[in-house]
C-alpha cells in the first residue's frame, strides 16, 4: 500500500537524520509532501527531503484525497501556525466533502499514515481546533424537533402610507431610501420586479420567529406597489448610515470603537444562533454577504445588521427529515456575496456549500475584517492620536478594485491578510487584538473562533484593557 510505502521512507530518513547528528530533539519533525499549489507551507520549517523540522509548531498536519474509496496524500507538512493538536496519531477529523479528509497530530511523522475507514465519512466531524465553543452539529438535530419553516407573517405595509423623501443608498439589487411613516423615519429598500427572488429571501429572513435583537435592524413590514413594478422592505432608520460610511467620515476613541466591535459580534452571534421558545423556533442563519456597507450604526453607536438577500438559513423540517436552505439556491450561488469579504476556502472553491459550519464560519472570517476596519479607525491605537483614513480590506495591497484571480493568490495561496501595525505589539490590548484578528481569519474554518467566542473576548478586553 502506498502509505505503509510512504512509512518505511519516512522511518529510514529520521533514523538516518538520528544518526548523523541532525537531530533537533525540541523540534516537531513531519512528514512533507506539497504541490505546487499549497507549497507554502514550505515557510512552515526546514525540509530535509521527505521530513519537515517545524519551525513555529509542535503540530503535523495531513491532507488526504478519497481516490477509488481509499486515501491518498495530497499535502503532508508542519502546521502554519501553532494550533491545538491533541491527537498522537493521524486520525481523519474533518471532512470538507465527499473527497477531501484532513487530520493534524503531535508525534514525529504522525501525519504519514491517516487511520481511517470508509465508514467515518458518515461520522460527526470532529472540531479540534475549536475548543471555546462546541459547534453546531447535523446530528444535533431529530425529526422529532418543532420544524423551523415556520414563519412570522408580519401583515403588509400599504406603500400608499409611506413618503419616500430621497435616496440614501444604492446596491446591486435594490435602492434605499429615507422616508417617513406613521409620523416615524424609515429605511425603504426598493426592489425592481426582476429581483423578486432576493427581496422574498431577505423578508424571509426579517420574518423568521424570534429575529428581534438589538444587533439586527428593526424590520417594520414589506408591501408591493400596486402596480407590481416594485418591492418594498421597511426597516427602523439608522442615523449614522452604514459602517463603511461611518469610518470613512469619522475616527473613534477606543471605548466607542469597542462598543461598535462588541454590537456587531453579539449581532453575528444573534443571527448564528439555534432558538427554541414557546414552541417558536428561530434556526441559525449564515449571513454570507457581511461587510461594512451591510451593517448600519445608529446614533448611540451601536451597530445593527442588515442586507439579508444572499442569507442562508439553516434549517429542519420533521415532514421531510432533512436540512434545507431558503429559496436561494446555494450551489449556484457560489460566489454570493462581496468579493473582498469572502473566506479563503469560499474563494478558492474547496468548501462545500451545503455545510452549515462552513457558512457560519465564513461570516467569522468577514467579521475579523469588519473588526480590522473599526480599529483602524480608532485614534487611540496609532501614535500621536492621528488613525489613518479608512481603507477596505486588501485595498493598500490589492488597490481599490480587487479581483477573483489576486485574492486567491494572496489570501488563500500566500495566506496574507490585512496589515496589523506593528506598534499594537507595544498597547496594552494589542497583543488581545491581533490573538482575536487571527483566531478569527485563519486559513481553516474549523480553527477560527465561533461568533460567541469572539463577543466573549471583547468582553474582556473592555474590563482589563482601557486607555
Amino acid at each position: 500500500m502506498i502509505l505503509q510505502q510512504w512509512w518505511l521512507i519516512l522511518a529510514v530518513e529520521c533514523i538516518f537524520i538520528c544518526i548523523s547528528g541532525q537531530s533537533f530533539p525540541q523540534k516537531r519533525q513531519c512528514a512533507f509532501q506539497v504541490t505546487p499549489q499549497n507549497n507554502k507551507y514550505t515557510t512552515a520549517g526546514i525540509v530535509n527531503g521527505p521530513v519537515q523540522l517545524c519551525e513555529n509548531t509542535q503540530c503535523c498536519v495531513g491532507y488526504f484525497l478519497i481516490i477509488d474509496g481509499q486515501p491518498e496524500v495530497d499535502l503532508l507538512a508542519c502546521d502554519m501556525a501553532e494550533k491545538s493538536c491533541p491527537d498522537a496519531t493521524c486520525k481523519a477529523q474533518t471532512r470538507y466533502n465527499s473527497r477531501l479528509i484532513k487530520c493534524v497530530c503531535n508525534t514525529d511523522l504522525c501525519n504519514s499514515n491517516i487511520t481511517w475507514t470508509p465508514e467515518s465519512q458518515e461520522l460527526r466531524a470532529t472540531y479540534s481546533y475549536s475548543v471555546e465553543e462546541n459547534p453546531p452539529s447535523l446530528d444535533d438535530y431529530s425529526v422529532s424537533r418543532l420544524c423551523s419553516c415556520q414563519t412570522t407573517k408580519t401583515s403588509e405595509i400599504d406603500i400608499a402610507d409611506i413618503e419616500l423623501q430621497q435616496i440614501v443608498g444604492l446596491g446591486h439589487f435594490a435602492t434605499v431610501w429615507q422616508g417617513k411613516y406613521q409620523g416615524s423615519m424609515v429605511a425603504v429598500k426598493v426592489f425592481p420586479a426582476r429581483w423578486k427572488q432576493i427581496f422574498t429571501a431577505e423578508k424571509e429572513v426579517y420574518e423568521l420567529p424570534l429575529m428581534k435583537h438589538a444587533g439586527i435592524v428593526n424590520f417594520l413590514g414589506s408591501g408591493r406597489k400596486p402596480d407590481g413594478d416594485s418591492w418594498h422592505i421597511v426597516l427602523q432608520f439608522a442615523e449614522c448610515g452604514s459602517l463603511h460610511y461611518y469610518l470613512c467620515n469619522h475616527t473613534t476613541n477606543w471605548m466607542f470603537s469597542l462598543k461598535l466591535c462588541q454590537s456587531l459580534s453579539q449581532g453575528i452571534s444573534y443571527l448564528h444562533s439555534d432558538l427554541h421558545r414557546h414552541d417558536v423556533h428561530k434556526p441559525p442563519v449564515a449571513h454570507r454577504d457581511f461587510s461594512s456597507s451591510n451593517v448600519l450604526v445608529r446614533a448611540d453607536g451601536t451597530c445593527a445588521l442588515c442586507d439579508f438577500g444572499c442569507s442562508t438559513i439553516l434549517r429542519f423540517c420533521s415532514g421531510q427529515g432533512r436540512w434545507q436552505s431558503h429559496a436561494t439556491n446555494m450551489e449556484g450561488h457560489a460566489q454570493l456575496g462581496t468579493l473582498r469579504y469572502m473566506p479563503p476556502e469560499i474563494l478558492e472553491g474547496s468548501v462545500n456549500l451545503r455545510n452549515s459550519w462552513c457558512l457560519m464560519q465564513g461570516d467569522i472570517y468577514a467579521l475579523a475584517l469588519l473588526l480590522w476596519e473599526i480599529w483602524m479607525r480608532c485614534s487611540d491605537l496609532f501614535e500621536g492620536d492621528i488613525a489613518p483614513q479608512h481603507l477596505l480590506p486588501y485595498e493598500s495591497e490589492l488597490g481599490a478594485n480587487v479581483t477573483l484571480e489576486s485574492l486567491v493568490n494572496y489570501v488563500f495561496h500566500m495566506d496574507k491578510r490585512p496589515s496589523i501595525p506593528k506598534h499594537w505589539e507595544l498597547l496594552p490590548q494589542g497583543s488581545v487584538l491581533q490573538e482575536l484578528l487571527t483566531d478569527c481569519w485563519d486559513c481553516d474554518p474549523d480553527a477560527r473562533l465561533t461568533a460567541q467566542c469572539v463577543v466573549d473576548r471583547l468582553m474582556s478586553l473592555q474590563s482589563c484593557c482601557s486607555t
